[in-house]
């Protein structure tokens, strides 16, 4: 059996999980999430934890067993505490604007980049050179922040660019005559 999926998953207070045949439903505080349900996986509800076990004894349903168990934890965590990213914008006239659900980069083109934040992703920026996105789908939030930062990712010689908050970046030296 999958070390992953030895762990139980323990059920906070608030957070309510439903197991159909062929779905999983969680609903908390910050919202609702959904998963497919696995064949190869037996999930079962015990004294406010759920275990995970293989079906049978194949290769995939171990492997399957400490994936889905590893999935429903994140969406138990992102109904009830929730996930974000943060990223920084570093360079000269470099900075971020939310507005609602849409979030206005300028960083260095002609025009201004403005991006639609899909339902269940809130945006905020702090100060000007920082974004923090944030959301109750942990797939969906590193997704959407990749997709903000692949607008100026960094550059090597400057650093100048898009960066998560914790990334660090190894600056070359410049040509040398």
């Amino acid at each position: 059996m999958s070390r992953v999926a030895k762990m139980p998953v323990a059920i906070p207070q608030g957070v309510d999980i439903v197991i159909k045949e062929d779905q999983i439903n969680v609903k908390g505080a910050l919202g609702t999430l959904a998963l497919a349900q696995n064949a190869h996986v037996v999930i079962k509800n015990e004294d406010g934890k759920l275990t995970f076990a293989p079906a049978n004894e194949s290769r995939e349903a171990n492997a399957m067993s400490g994936t889905m168990r590893q999935l429903v934890n994140n969406m138990v965590v992102g109904v009830a505490t929730g996930f974000q990213k943060k990223l920084s914008l570093i360079g000269v006239g470099f900075k971020a604007q939310a507005q609602g659900d849409k979030l206005t980069l300028t960083v260095g083109y002609s025009h201004p980049v403005i991006m639609d934040m899909p339902a269940g992703i809130k945006v905020e920026t702090p100060t000007p050179t920082e974004v923090v996105i944030k959301g109750s789908d942990r797939q969906r939030v590193g997704q959407i922040a990749a997709e903000v930062r692949a607008v100026r990712p960094p550059e090597p010689y400057k650093g100048k660019g898009i960066r998560y908050a914790d990334e660090k970046v190894a600056i070359k030296e410049t040509k040398k005559k």
